[in-house]
């Protein structure tokens, strides 16, 4: 049987699913949740039989955002742990409805603390050298980011430092340089070479990689890979997320021979 890579593998927002308790107070569809995940980011991150962990959450991010800080609560933060608003400024919630102080602090118990926890329980086992949290992002700048209607790379890789992966006054870089470039030179092999892979632009990276990394010091990296390779682009709230399940299939393939060939550089 063949050894399998000490990666380990976080999706934390591919889910869809709504809590039970809160189910009748959130005025969002399914097709809409759908388009607010990382749609099929479960399916083309499975390194499940190659990295040593991967682990996924199945609750939609609009109602646990496993990627913001657990103090980042409604109303002063709507885009916080618990949203008000989705990132088109639709609502989440039905009017007088909203989710109270108990509510949340349910819903972080029971969701949000178990997959950190789990997060370090693997980082901590010995069996894990580097952590990749795994996203997926809309080819366009959204309304109120910095790169606001600018067109995005086909990837992104962040891990807090500048555009070439060397720490940033006042940050600390999660990862070596060489290891974000390496990772950059192997998705650029396969997805047409420069111009493709951007470091640390338009995203330095979230919450999991940076308090993770603070935390146990093993070396993360966020990855973004932009919806068009394989969403339909009349995806919207309205209609869901239009994935292409074969292209989905192939974006792993590619994606596995791509952590195979990164991790022999670093290792």
């Amino acid at each position: 049987m063949r050894k399998k890579l000490p990666v380990l593998i976080s999706v934390p927002h591919g889910g869809t699913l709504l809590p039970g308790e809160i189910r009748d107070r959130v005025c969002l569809d399914d097709r809409a949740l759908s388009y607010y995940s990382d749609p099929a980011t479960q399916d083309l991150y499975d390194m499940r039989g190659l990295a040593t962990a991967f682990l996924h959450s199945d609750v939609s991010r609009v109602i646990i955002d496993l990627n913001r800080p657990p103090y980042h609560l409604p109303p002063k933060y709507p885009d916080g742990v618990v949203k008000t608003k989705t990132s088109l400024g639709h609502p989440v919630w039905k009017e007088e409805r909203r989710p109270d102080l108990a509510c949340i602090h349910r819903l972080l118990l029971g969701h949000y603390f178990p997959y950190h926890a789990e997060v370090d329980r693997l980082l901590l086992s010995g069996k894990v050298s580097v952590a990749l949290d795994c996203h997926s992002m809309v080819p366009l700048g959204l309304p109120g980011q910095p790169d606001e209607g600018k067109r995005r790379p086909l990837f992104c890789l962040s891990n807090n430092g500048d555009a070439e992966g060397n720490s940033r006054p006042g940050a600390l870089s999660t990862c070596p340089a060489e290891w974000i470039q390496a990772l950059r030179d192997s998705v650029q092999d396969h997805f047409g070479g420069g111009g493709s892979v951007w470091i640390n632009h338009p995203f330095h990276g979230g919450f999991i990689m940076n308090a993770h990394y603070w935390h146990t010091g093993i070396p993360w990296i966020q990855l973004e890979m932009n919806r068009s390779l394989y969403e339909g682009e009349n995806s919207s709230p309205e209609t869901g997320s239009l994935t292409d399940g074969e292209k989905v299939q192939e974006l792993n393939r590619v994606f596995r021979e791509i952590i195979r060939e990164w991790v022999r550089k670093i290792v």
